[in-house]
C-alpha cells in the first residue's frame, strides 16, 4: 500500500467517526420525555451513547496520531520495538501503533 493510498484510508476512518461522533453528539443533545419512565430509559440510553461517543472519540485520536506517524515517516513502525508492523495487522487496523508481539503485552 502507497503512503498516498494509506493516507486515503486514515482519512476515510478519521470521517466515518467523525461522522459517528457528530451523530452521538446530535443524539445526547436531544430533550428527555416528561414521562419519569421515559425519561429513565432515556437516561440509560445516553449513558450507553456517552460510552459508544467516548470510543469514537478514543478512535479519532488513534487515527490522527497514525496520520503523524505517516507525515514524519514512522507509519507502520511499532511504537514499543521500533520493528515493522505486519502488513495484514495494518490492513486490518490502519491505526494499529504496536506490531502483534507487542500489542499481546499490553
Amino acid at each position: 500500500m502507497t503512503a498516498h493510498d494509506t493516507a486515503a484510508v486514515l482519512d476515510a476512518l478519521l470521517a466515518e467517526y467523525g461522522a459517528r461522533a457528530n451523530a452521538i453528539r446530535r443524539d445526547l443533545g436531544r430533550s428527555h420525555s416528561a414521562d419519569f419512565a421515559e425519561q429513565a430509559q432515556q437516561r440509560q440510553n445516553d449513558e450507553v451513547l456517552e460510552a459508544l461517543l467516548a470510543e469514537a472519540e478514543a478512535a479519532m485520536r488513534q487515527v490522527g496520531l497514525a496520520k503523524q506517524r505517516l507525515a514524519e515517516g514512522r507509519y507502520g513502525e511499532c511504537q514499543r520495538c521500533f520493528e515493522p508492523i505486519e502488513a495484514g495487522r495494518l490492513e486490518a487496523l490502519p491505526a494499529a501503533e504496536f506490531c502483534l508481539r507487542c500489542a499481546d503485552l499490553s
